[in-house]
């Protein structure tokens, strides 16, 4: 799970270079398919329930799973890119949003407590705490700065599938969840807008965007727990 994860950080840099106005969201999936094929791996995107992309490239008001394609990246636009890798049968998950050039300080902010708050459930990750903690800690920090966490789409565990379970909400949902074991992984992925928390399909069936219409920003890690504490398997 370490390699998957070392090839979804590639998929990330690789994506993260080129986006820039201008720039089809297919081009971005071009070059993380490059990175498959260098690297040997397989998408776990690819396919999955006829997702035809190894990215999932998502601007704007979109939460998730936009498909790439024909969408020219501009100047004032941000971009959530998730993708995953599998390895010898194993998964790694991931996903960042960036600005594509210059943006309003409001909108930075958005995109800060997100991964703000990624890495505050991130820190819950340790043998013998609950796993539903990660979801406190999550929703603490994005609600405190103004922001809300939708309810919809969840973290998940992952392992020899991309999603497994149990689910890993970015929320308190009102139990403390299982127990947490060194040797336990969990994709921890806060999908947080700046305006209302409830969410819409687009006719595509996948693109899922912001009822109000206002920003959204998605950050995730695939993370093993182990007894020395979180390990983000998904980092550079």
């Amino acid at each position: 799970m370490r390699r998957a994860g070392k090839v979804v950080a590639e998929m990330h840099a690789a994506t993260r270079e080129i986006a820039k106005p201008g720039v089809l969201t297919a081009e971005l999936d071009a070059a993380a398919r490059e990175v498959l094929r260098r690297r040997g791996a397989k998408s776990n995107f690819l396919n999955y329930r006829g997702f035809p992309g190894v990215i999932c490239a998502s601007p704007n008001d979109m939460v998730v799973h936009g498909i790439p394609g024909e969408y020219v990246l501009r100047e004032g636009d941000i971009l959530s890119i998730d993708c995953g890798a599998i390895v010898e049968g194993y998964h790694g998950d991931a996903a960042f949003t960036m600005a594509i050039g210059a943006v309003p300080a409001s909108t930075s902010r958005l995109l800060e407590v997100t991964e703000k708050s990624l890495w505050a459930g991130i820190a819950e990750l340790r043998p013998g705490n609950r796993l539903h903690e990660v979801g406190r800690a999550v929703q603490n920090v994005a609600e405190a700065a103004g922001f809300s966490v939708i309810r919809e789409y969840v973290g998940h565990a992952i392992g020899t599938a991309m999603h497994e379970e149990p689910q890993v909400p970015n929320y308190w949902p009102g139990t403390a969840g299982p127990v947490l074991k060194s040797g336990m992984v969990f994709a921890v992925e806060p999908m947080v807008n700046a305006g209302a928390p409830g969410t819409r399909l687009l006719d595509d069936g996948w693109s899922v965007v912001t009822q109000d219409g206002s920003l959204s920003a998605h950050f995730e890690h695939t993370i093993a727990v182990t007894d020395d504490g979180p390990e983000v398997l998904t980092l550079p």
